[in-house]
């Protein structure tokens, strides 16, 4: 037995620090300190043109969207600010202007204990969930600072941060567009993320019912984030 638990303790030790070993690799090739812009009116004017790629004003009157972000589910409907969330065995009809309106079922039936905290999860899901679907539309929102990086290829990206709101303010992003303005990618400064800098793709553009522009498939060292059945209608 003591031979056993030795191999045992040998192989997981071995496990763990090809863990560590990755993470640190990864950390020293990828961790980037955020990079210094210029704000004013050509920033702003880039961020202009990121949203005309867009069709910005079909997705500002676009009344309901909906999507699956891994097991999470939401249909949103953006003129009265209420979505509803679904994940497990939990539905929440979560209240935006008022989250303690909020109502909160589990296997279909309403629930008091632990209503608040449920409703934070929700709220917490639908903030991060909704970002990877409509981030670029999110570029000139209140509290919003945009300025202008130059690359090291000398081309231009724009740079986002959000000084206020969400579950995380205070995050950064470093948007990288094609030639014809649309986004290709973002790097990320964000609290939840130990690595700073790390890139994420925006792709497989589709145009929604609405008319709303919206991406598909993002994907963060080669791996794909499960973002699926997206719809925008009226």
């Amino acid at each position: 037995m003591k031979k056993l638990l030795k191999i045992l303790g040998f192989f997981i030790g071995g496990f763990f620090a090809i863990i560590l070993l990755t993470f640190i690799t990864l950390y020293l090739s990828l961790n980037t300190k955020l990079p210094q812009g210029i704000s004013g009116n050509e920033a702003d004017a880039f961020a202009t043109r990121m949203l005309e790629a867009l069709d910005y004003d079909k997705y500002k009157n676009t009344r309901y969207l909906s999507w699956s972000f891994a097991s999470h589910h939401y249909v949103w409907d953006r003129n009265i600010e209420i979505v509803t969330v679904s994940w497990d065995d939990y539905k929440v009809v979560l209240n935006l202007k008022n989250s303690i309106a909020s109502e909160v079922s589990k296997n279909n039936k309403s629930i008091d204990i632990n209503k608040k905290m449920v409703i934070q999860k929700a709220l917490d899901y639908f903030n991060n969930d909704s970002f990877w679907l409509i981030a670029p539309y999110k570029i000139f929102d209140t509290g919003v600072q945009r300025s202008l990086v130059t690359l090291e290829n000398s081309e231009e990206a724009l740079l986002v941060q959000y000084t206020k709101g969400g579950s995380t303010p205070g995050d950064a992003y470093l948007w990288k567009v094609d030639k014809n303005y649309r986004p290709k990618s973002y790097k990320m400064w964000v609290s939840i993320l130990p690595i700073k800098g790390l890139e994420a793709t925006w792709s497989k553009w589709t145009t929604t019912q609405s008319g709303a522009v919206l991406s598909q498939e993002h994907k963060i060292l080669g791996f794909g984030l499960p973002i699926s059945n997206i719809k925008a209608w009226n």
